[in-house]
């Protein structure tokens, strides 16, 4: 039976405010790669929650975040 590497947390994490982007690094036969995650944190009574739904108000945010996590991958390769 093949052996499975642990499984690992995100590579980097960007948050403003409620929206964060969680950055993956995964290795492949054509060398490293990246995916991205996003979600919005928000609270429900005392309790932590996250979604993928995003309201009017977040969207500047979400924008921002994929943006800054487009500009860390691309940092990666050079």
């Amino acid at each position: 039976m093949p052996r499975t590497a642990a499984k690992t947390g995100p590579v980097e994490e960007i948050r403003l405010g409620p929206v964060k982007a969680a950055i993956w690094e995964n290795e492949t036969a054509v060398g490293r790669r990246y995916n991205v995650t996003v979600c919005r944190l928000y609270k429900d009574e005392d309790q932590w929650k996250q979604t993928d739904s995003f309201g009017r108000d977040d969207l500047l945010l979400l924008a921002k975040v994929v943006d800054q996590a487009h500009t860390w991958i691309s940092a990666q390769a050079g």
